[in-house]
């Protein structure tokens, strides 16, 4: 029984350690570290992208009548990757949101587009817990806000026409320029900047109106 217990200890250090170096490994060299959900439990970086918020992207398209079509998902149904969430709401930063919009225009019938727009609907996330979880944890009653910004308009033959930053960067930008003593220090102090191997520092230019676009008529690439 000695030596079993002795064994065991070895092998859960041994596993625990070998477990450790993969991960460290993995981050280090960029393997494989989104192949799989568990792999967010053994790089360094995990829960670090975690958010206070509940993030959902519509994808919609506006008919030249004025009638709006939902693009994404199609008539065909959703993919879910991971589980009850489709693909489009796991693309935070809107990569693939032109693809799935031009994918359902090109398979189904419909009238001519005027423009497509990606919207993002954000909510905080304590607001997903179950009433009887609420009525313990607050006193209050449980008032749900949600929040939309657009933020893509793309034109009828995939060209990103605007784009805007989330609504998050949005507020945090309003909080900062509504704060007199942080832009006092921005404008005493340096940037600091977090890179990763490989990745090239450049100085921060000017912040924009988070109202205004980011860029205008940018190509989509393939």
């Amino acid at each position: 029984m000695r030596l079993l217990k002795r064994g065991i200890s070895c092998l859960t250090i041994t596993g625990y350690i070998g477990i450790l170096l993969f991960g460290i490994f993995c981050h280090t060299f960029t393997f494989r570290t989104g192949s799989h959900p568990g792999m967010y439990y053994i790089v360094w970086d995990m829960f670090c992208g975690w958010s206070a918020y509940s993030i959902r992207t519509h994808i919609i398209g506006e008919g030249i009548s004025g009638k709006y079509y939902e693009l994404s998902p199609g008539p065909w149904g959703d993919y879910y990757p991971y589980g009850g969430l489709g693909r489009r709401h796991y693309d935070t930063t809107g990569d693939a949101w032109v693809r799935m919009a031009m994918n359902t225009l090109d398979k189904t019938d419909h009238e001519p587009m005027l423009r497509i727009m990606c919207i993002e609907e954000a909510w905080c996330k304590k607001y997903n817990l179950p009433d009887a979880v609420w009525d313990q944890r607050y006193e209050e009653q449980k008032d749900f806000q949600n929040y939309y910004r657009l933020r893509k308009v793309i034109t009828p033959d995939g060209m990103v026409a605007q784009t805007y930053v989330p609504w998050l960067t949005r507020q945090r930008t309003l909080q900062v320029s509504d704060n007199p003593r942080l832009l006092s220090d921005m404008n005493r102090g340096r940037s600091f900047f977090a890179t990763t191997v490989g990745q090239q520092v450049m100085e921060s230019g000017f912040q924009h109106d988070p109202d205004v676009p980011v860029h205008l008529s940018s190509p989509v690439g393939n």
